[in-house]
């Protein structure tokens, strides 16, 4: 979850390492340092500091012509939030940054009597003083390092500078990710997102697991455990810097909800075909969906939500048998899977580590593996037998939105697949469907109007600390994220919940003035969800309605109501979720918080 980035090469590197720390500042972070050989000798200098990068940079030399160096922005896992445990962290004569945890740190302390060296409470410090023993026996760097990850247990992504050999920063990994290229006229870098370097190069290559990099000035050398070399895979991204900046916008989460049209459009239109649904340019056959038992939809978060409203789809309208599964939960239970079950995994990163252990897990019983992911390259892409890319560009803030929207698109595209394979949708029905989805940008722009009067409502949300999103069928999975985006910003506790369930103890935490954004814009549930309205404004709720009603009939039902254009009640969600993803970032604003980077939440989680 934490900001690696290392380099070295023909430029100054303090200025690299700082610069790309603050890129990487969305990923979530509480402290930050850098470490490099003093004006390129073998002294390894270090600075670091809990807070922000700009912290950072106030302890940092005004002037430095160092030219090789690591950097990291640290989310506490093990041991609080201070400079001591800050990265790096120095042992003898190794430096080090990380990303991961190290399962058996005090089984390794206890063995290697390594508790005298230790000075923080991060298992870190001890995968540095496990190297630099291993340093100390080899006295080589290579072999100090297969040596000591061998005998570590759990995820990590380490960058090392050894103090005999400046100019040269060695790197391996296992689980969490990191990215690596070598640019002319510069040097190596090595990042765990590409962002951090995205000033200097487009090229890229994924970092495989267990495999040993030694970045120099003059290019990258890379060999698996056995010694053996081998060559990178370079990609190369498609989308330039300017994508991964606010571009005048006050956060990249409101940047990122005005991206949504672009986003969908760039994700369904290279896959349809004569108005159907037509994978070819991901390498995908018919065959795939052919004699598909059921279905599995493995994510987390947001991109859990998005795979319940497509799950909702495919099970309503063809219907097949669908599962949706929390990967963190999924991966610990004896998965009912069979080799005619699809497995369909989620995840805006594709790196996230639930995610991919549950892909692994499912990947025993299944090759029906279908992820759908928005990072090229990244650890689900590779390890799943089909890969769909959603094309949402760099979502920077820390709250899904573009990706969200991405995703739900994908699955309904994969749906009408689903059905004309299987023979139960014909062509003319699902043709109008995907009319009807190529319309889904438009829908959004116009939603998009809204932004003045959403944000009007702040002044009546920034003093909740409770709130409730109600509805039923497909407006229940819109609810659930609604009400995951208001929490994550906004730090107001709110709650999803399914309108029919209110009378079973929900009702009682409805009170004088709590905000309940209800949404009814499902034709076969409508008028259930008006009476189940009706039963919280009895209570003295803030009522936000949001419904397809050009007026409301009965004014009384609500206080404030959003008309949505009247389109086929499955592409509503795309229509109410950006007013909920507007009333969550106005809230957050309203109240004085940054939107992109809430407090205790990273966007990646790459640890469990």
């Amino acid at each position: 979850m934490c900001g690696i980035i290392g380099f070295t090469g023909s430029h100054h590197v303090q200025d690299i390492l700082l610069n790309g720390l603050q890129r990487l500042e969305y990923r979530g972070y509480d402290s930050a340092g850098i470490a490099y050989f003093r004006d390129d000798s073998n002294h390894i200098s270090i600075r670091k500091t809990a807070g922000k990068v700009s912290d950072l940079r106030a302890v940092c030399d005004d002037d430095n012509e160092s030219h090789c160096g690591i950097g990291h922005t640290r989310w506490a896992t093990h041991g609080g939030v201070s400079t001591t445990n800050a990265h790096p962290h120095r042992v003898g004569r190794v430096a080090l940054i990380h990303n991961g945890i190290i399962e058996n740190y005090k089984e390794l302390i206890a063995k290697y009597n390594l508790a005298p060296q230790l000075k923080s409470q991060t298992d870190t410090e001890v995968a540095a003083a496990l190297i630099n023993k291993k340093y100390d026996e080899f006295n080589d760097p290579k072999k100090a390092l297969k040596a000591a990850v061998n005998e570590m247990e759990g995820a990590f992504a380490f960058c090392i500078l050894f103090r005999e050999d400046p100019g040269k920063i060695y790197a391996i990994r296992n689980v969490s990710p990191m990215v690596a290229t070598f640019a002319e006229n510069a040097g190596s870098f090595i990042a765990s997102d590409l962002t951090a370097f995205l000033d200097f190069t487009k090229n890229y290559f994924v970092v495989p697991e267990y495999h040993l990099l030694t970045l120099s000035n003059d290019g990258i050398e890379m060999e698996d455990l056995e010694g053996n070399t081998v060559e990178p895979e370079y990609l190369t991204v498609d989308w330039d810097v300017d994508a991964a900046e606010k571009e005048g916008y006050a956060h990249y989460m409101l940047k990122e909800i005005h991206e949504q049209p672009s986003a969908i459009e760039k994700t369904i239109a290279p896959r349809i075909k004569d108005s159907l649904p037509d994978f070819s340019v991901d390498g995908i056959d018919d065959s795939l969906f052919e004699n598909v038992s059921d279905i599995t939809v493995i994510a987390c978060g947001t991109a859990l939500y998005a795979g319940m409203v497509g799950a909702q789809m495919i099970k309503n309208r063809f219907g097949i048998p669908v599962t949706c599964a929390v990967a963190s939960e999924f991966r610990y239970e004896r998965p009912v899977l069979n080799e005619n079950s699809l497995v369909i995994v989620c995840s805006q990163s594709g790196e996230t580590i639930d995610t991919l252990a549950a892909l692994r897990l499912a990947s025993e019983y299944t090759k029906k593996t279908l992820s759908i992911v928005n990072v090229k390259g990244s650890s689900i892409a590779r390890e799943s037998n089909y890969v769909l890319y959603t094309h949402a560009g760099p979502e920077i803030a820390v709250a899904s939105t573009k990706a969200y929207t991405s995703q739900v698109a994908a699955f309904y595209l994969i749906a009408i697949k689903l059905g004309l394979v299987s023979g139960k949708a014909s062509e003319p029905r699902a043709k109008e469907f995907i009319e009807t989805l190529k319309t889904v940008p438009n829908m959004i722009k116009t939603m998009l109007g809204y932004e003045d009067r959403v944000a009007g409502l702040t002044k009546r949300m920034v003093n909740a600390t409770d709130a409730f999103f109600i509805g039923r069928g497909l407006d229940y999975q819109i609810a659930m994220e609604g009400s995951l985006k208001l929490k994550e910003i906004s730090y107001i506790h709110a709650e999803a919940y399914a309108a029919g369930e209110l009378k079973h103890g929900t009702i009682s935490l409805v009170e004088e003035g709590v905000p309940v954004i209800a949404i009814a814009s499902q034709s076969n549930v409508y008028s259930k969800v008006i009476s189940n309205i009706r039963e919280t404004e009895a209570r003295g709720a803030y009522v936000i309605l949001i419904s397809k009603d050009p007026e409301v009939t009965d004014p009384s039902i609500c206080d404030v109501h959003f008309h949505i254009p009247d389109v086929p009640d499955e592409f509503t969600v795309f229509e109410v979720i950006v007013i909920c993803q507007m009333l969550a970032y106005y809230t957050s604003t309203g109240k004085g918080i940054d939107p992109d980077k809430p407090r205790n939440l990273a966007k990646s989680v790459t640890v469990e």
